[in-house]
């Protein structure tokens, strides 16, 4: 927790900072093109057993008024004022099928979820070329778990960020991002992942029923590089459960762990129509 005290306390004193508006640049409104990334990541939080996967990207940006949609997120402004602005959210989880995890075997697949809501974002500090900017952003998502053939709401998400971004470090084009931040859950969002109902009870699995509450602490390290006609980028993220209102539920393996992964994408085509941004 010493980590979150620093990132807040560095929040709290670039409070007062001027916000400076940075000139735009004149870019296509939308790109589109393709390529491939390598994740390795745990099958759900709190597992020990790990999947790789090598997967097609497709990649498109539109740069919208209203709806903007880059590498990063899917943003949608709801309303800006000052320093103050609220977006759409999204994000989610990949399924897992319980016969890879010992400690899930015999239990339901997790299905892969879909979160949605909106995001209230406080721009804290600005430099002057807006290459360094230091903002507070407060998700509040809804989840839900679908198979494509069935829906089910699984709970909600409240996970509020420190994010820190510098572009364009030292005058040689890479990106770097920084966030890192405390995760709430509900009852429901919890019980989705960490329940084990009496029919699924064995000798090293006991029962278990978990609360909403705390959910763990989550930082991402980011670095990205846009080329002429490439991008090239990696991420690598650490997870701890640790204190977490479910770590003791006998489906939680591992409280910690890192991860990673890394992708490369080329632009195929862009609209001729050019708009001003401040950045990507």
């Amino acid at each position: 927790m010493s980590s979150i005290k620093r990132i807040i306390l560095a929040g709290l004193a670039l409070i007062a900072a001027p916000l400076v508006q940075a000139q735009p640049e004149m870019k296509p409104q939308w790109e589109v093109g393709a390529g491939f990334a390598a994740i390795d990541f745990p099958i759900y939080r709190g597992a020990s057993e790990h999947r790789s996967y090598l997967l097609p990207v497709p990649y498109f940006i539109y740069r919208g008024d209203v709806v903007q949609i880059n590498r990063e997120r899917i943003r949608g402004l709801i309303f800006r004022k000052d320093r103050v602005e609220m977006d759409v959210s999204v994000n989610g989880s990949v399924p897992a099928n319980s016969n890879d995890s010992i400690a899930r075997r015999g239990m339901p697949n997790l299905d892969p979820t879909f979160e949605i809501g909106p995001s209230l974002n406080t721009h804290l500090y600005y430099s002057e070329d807006k290459k360094t900017t230091f903002d507070i952003r407060m998700p509040l998502r809804t989840v839900v778990a679908s198979n494509f053939k069935r829906f089910k709401h699984v709970g909600w998400l409240f996970q509020p960020q420190l994010n820190f971004d510098v572009r364009d470090i030292s005058g040689n084009g890479w990106n770097l991002g920084v966030v890192g931040g405390l995760i709430y859950s509900d009852k429901n969002y919890h019980s989705y992942f960490y329940d084990v109902a009496p029919q699924y009870v064995t000798a090293s699995r006991p029962a278990y029923t978990a609360n909403g509450g705390y959910s763990g602490t989550q930082f991402i390290l980011a670095l990205n590089k846009r080329y002429p006609e490439h991008w090239v980028g990696g991420f690598m993220k650490w997870d701890d459960l640790s204190g977490a209102t479910f770590v003791n539920s006998p489906l939680v393996t591992s409280k910690q762990y890192f991860t990673v992964g890394f992708a490369v994408t080329w632009m195929l085509d862009h609209s001729d129509t050019m708009v001003e941004v401040n950045n990507d």
